[in-house]
């Protein structure tokens, strides 16, 4: 389940929920890499370089631009193409890994770029992600520069780029680049000096000389890379490895000194697949809405992974070198709730939408959740926002797609700014696939060339409320005849949320006992009112047959149902009346067969009471026990409790608020010991792993005894009575 909501806590419970995915790579029609990521209020930022002037049988990097990219919803992408380009830039080279972000000070958006593979950092900065982007620093100087003309030099670090930048909660802002190693700058096993960080002066015209620090860092030999971000009052500096993982650190401080931690993310990879070459990576980290994502590029066009359309290389070949054509993909991560990252899981599916497409704006034409069968072009000039342009192959399948659109009481029309060398070049306005349902279509005026545009506008039908998917469909008998600038739909209204609603329909009066499986019934539609739950599992794994269209796993146990195979950081909500101001004690009966586990309590956003911590209650989950959790400070009202799960692998039967009668409680189900010998053994992701039979021996000693490595297992009888988790130790 993956119904995230504005308060998430970062994490994982059972199931997966329903919404509308994205796809990955945000682009599918160039190759891009090395991303950098940042959010305001409005916007999640993604910046980019480009491998497209790369040959199909490259020996090496071929990287002079980069591109910039923005969503209001994680799900659709506007391209605004080159948004700098080395190549037209007087005094720097070819323009590599890149860093973004956000000014909390005058609200801009500042990028620091490394001029080639090692020439020094510059500093550019702009209102909008299309540009322009100019270079505040005093003189026109670079921030570093190896050669001579920086305000520093590179401090002896090997590889003088990859920088990166981060504003802090109180304005400050701070550099860091690197990579390499050099005599005096060592990188190693547990012991990497490869990183600098310095602060930025306020007004961006260059930073404190003096402030320079080297960032020194365990973990594994570090090789590029270096990133800091900052999650409730902890600094976070991550790096590439040199075995091709990014590995992170974690401080009270932004300069350091930081404390290796772990791997953050793995080599790409899909279900054991490498969809990376097995080669290089690097990553961009940010909020945004109160979800936590990361960018980071991969090869899966290159390779066609996933039946996605391999691009030609810039000189036309296909099949180009996946090692130098890579392609950049966005996912959402969580926390463990010591703050400590959980490992990323790579998706096909990408981040969930977080909120509706709005069609009635202006979009420049490459907007858009996927791709097919399309390129692009930028004309770029120092000083200017450059002019990106869509190009349909329209003799084959082309089109774009537009994802969670909500036309409200209904579009009545569509417009587009193109050109068109040739006549009867359309677009044809389909939903629900590039074939689907025809709501219009749009013939475009022969301009005479490619480089003359008109607005061309044509009725549509059948669009109201949200539709799920929106496909341009581009139509010609020539390829590379027409060329799209921007385009919108006319018509008005919107269609608000429904929001999420207590179970039953009506809400709990307190005091009252809640059956943990009890909890809202989603709304409809996207926002931060809609998700009554949030999980990051599709696959119900519950074996109680109870909402089973829902993603929360609920499964036999207690008094007869309980929520199960949780993770830290995943919610249920409940909608409860208070009928007077109180404090109201809180109770619950849970059940774990680790070692302990944990959960809390919040009302509309705010802790109350304690955490309730359950130490093991039994080594199969079916033991179930109560345990006071403090009291809640309620106020009359209608209100909204969160069960937020703090430690992984509790089962959570019910809980109370106030002092409840015990009369008419179900009776909890007992399991016979006998019942179920043969069990059928799954990895925690669902995964069949195979079998093994419980007579004589704890399950954990029968896991271990045949073959099966230390981790965490779900078992699940034969017969289909009885699942349970259990974990081998050793």
């Amino acid at each position: 389940m993956r119904l995230l909501k504005r308060l998430t806590m970062a994490g994982l419970l059972a199931g997966f929920g329903v919404g509308a995915l994205a796809d990955n790579p945000i682009s599918a029609y160039h190759y891009l890499a090395d991303p950098g990521a940042a959010a305001d209020d409005t916007y999640f930022y993604v910046i980019t370089d480009s491998d497209d002037p790369a040959a199909s049988n490259a020996n090496g990097y071929n990287i002079k631009a980069l591109y910039g990219f923005r969503t209001k919803d994680m799900k659709n992408w506007t391209d605004f193409g080159i948004i700098y380009d080395a190549r037209k830039v007087d005094g720097i080279g070819d323009i590599w890994a890149s860093g973004i972000a956000v000014n909390p000070n005058d609200h801009r958006l500042y990028i620091v770029f490394p001029d080639g593979g090692g020439g020094g950092i510059g500093l550019i900065g702009a209102d909008s992600i299309a540009g322009p982007w100019t270079n505040p620093v005093s003189g026109n100087k670079k921030l570093i520069n190896n050669w001579g003309g920086g305000l520093a030099d590179c401090d002896g670090i090997g590889w003088c780029f990859d920088p990166a930048i981060f504003f802090d909660d109180d304005g400050q802002g701070y550099f860091t680049f690197g990579g390499g190693e050099s005599n005096s700058r060592p990188a190693a096993n547990n012991n990497n000096n490869i990183f600098n960080i310095y602060k930025l002066n306020k007004d961006m015209k260059g930073f404190d000389v003096g402030s320079k620090t080297q960032l020194k860092i365990g973990g594994p030999k570090a090789m590029e890379a270096s990133y800091i971000h900052k999650y409730k009052g902890n600094y976070y500096l991550s790096y590439s490895t040199a075995d091709l993982r990014i590995a992170y650190g974690m401080s009270k401080n932004p300069m350091g000194p930081y404390e290796y931690k772990g791997i953050f993310m793995g080599n790409p990879n899909i279900n054991g697949q490498n969809i990376n070459a097995n080669n290089n990576n690097h990553h961009g980290i940010a909020e945004f809405k109160g979800h936590w994502y990361v960018a980071y590029h991969d090869r899966r066009i290159a390779n066609g992974y996933d039946g996605l359309e391999k691009i030609p290389a810039d000189d036309g070949k296909a099949n180009p070198v996946p090692a130098f054509h890579r392609s950049v993909s966005v996912d959402e991560f969580f926390y463990n709730g010591d703050g400590t990252m959980k490992e990323l899981t790579f998706t096909k599916e990408g981040p969930k939408q977080i909120e509706n497409f709005d069609p009635y704006d202006w979009y420049p034409a490459l907007t858009s959740s996927k791709q097919k069968g399309i390129r692009s072009r930028s004309n770029w000039t120092p000083g200017k926002v450059a002019e990106h342009l869509l190009l349909p192959l329209s003799t084959k399948e082309s089109w774009i797609r537009v994802s969670g659109v909500d036309f409200g009481t209904a579009a009545t029309g569509f417009v587009v700014q193109a050109a068109s060398a040739a006549d009867g070049n359309k677009i044809e306005i389909h939903s629900g696939s590039a074939t689907g349902t025809l709501a219009g279509t749009c013939t475009l005026k022969n301009t005479g060339n490619k480089n003359t545009f008109a607005e061309n506008s044509c009725e549509v039908t059948g669009l109201k409320g949200i539709v799920d998917e929106i496909f341009l469909v581009f139509k010609g008998s020539q390829d590379s005849t027409m060329a799209i600038k921007a385009w919108g739909f006319e018509g008005s209204g919107t269609t608000p949320p429904e929001p999420q609603k207590p179970y039953g329909e009506k809400a709990v009066t307190l005091p009252a006992k809640i059956e943990a499986e009890h909890y809202d019934i989603p709304g409809v539609g996207r926002g931060g009112d809609v998700d009554s739950y949030s999980d990051n599992e599709k696959a119900n794994q519950g074996d109680a047959k109870f909402r089973e269209d829902q993603g929360v796993d609920i499964v036999e146990g207690g008094t007869g149902m309980a929520i199960g195979y949780t993770a830290s950081g995943e919610w249920l909500e409940y909608t409860v009346e208070v009928p007077e101001d109180g404090d109201y004690a809180i109770k619950a009966s849970a059940s774990t067969g680790m070692e302990s586990a944990s959960f809390c309590f919040l009302a509309d956003g705010k802790a109350i009471g304690d955490t309730i911590t359950v130490p093991q209650t039994g080594e199969d989950w079916s033991v179930y026990k109560e345990f006071e959790g403090g009291k809640a400070k309620l106020t009359k009202g209608t209100h909204v409790i969160r069960l937020v799960i703090t430690g992984d692998n509790v089962n959570v039967d019910w809980f109370s608020l106030g002092e409840v009668s015990e009369v008419g409680l179900k009776p909890a189900v007992k399991f016979q010991a006998n019942a179920s010998r043969v069990y059928r053994v799954y990895s925690v992701s669902g995964k069949l792993l195979g079998t093994v039979e419980l007579v004589g021996k704890k399950a954990a000693e029968a896991l271990q005894s045949a073959g099966f490595n230390k981790g965490v297992y779900m078992l699940k009888s034969v017969d289909g009575h009885k699942t349970f988790m259990t974990s081998v130790a050793r």
